[in-house]
């Protein structure tokens, strides 16, 4: 399994299909904003998103949207904050703020982001 600071150091990306994302690590997610709204239930019957971990990956379906491609212009991201599986949750260091483009031929890019974005606390 992959950490989000090697993803991040080797460049890697996701993948996006239709609604969902895979990301190449696994952690435990706090919030996700897309377009305008804020994501923080996370819950099985959450109507907004599903979040499946794998081994070595985790999905996020967004239920409300068909095509993210579509609905995420390329000069806008997703924004998540989470944690590394196996971290500290209570250790906000261990807080990652980190920027989802979806790009061409499925590629999902994955950017570590400033300081100076503004993410909704």
């Amino acid at each position: 399994m992959s950490t989000i600071s090697e993803i991040l150091k080797k460049k890697k990306n996701g993948l996006y299909y239709y609604n969902r994302v895979i990301l190449p690590f696994n952690g435990c997610l706090l919030k996700i904003i897309i377009e305008d709204n804020i994501l923080t239930d996370f819950s099985p019957t959450s109507k907004h998103i599903y979040v499946k971990e794998e081994d070595g990956f985790m999905s996020i379906y967004f239920k409300e949207y068909k095509h993210l491609e579509e609905e995420v212009s390329k000069y806008e991201a997703i924004k998540i904050v989470i944690v590394e599986k196996d971290k500290d949750i209570f250790d906000l260091k261990n807080h990652r703020k980190l920027a989802l483009y979806p790009g061409e031929n499925h590629e999902l890019k994955i950017e570590a982001t400033d300081d100076d974005i503004l993410f909704i606390e």
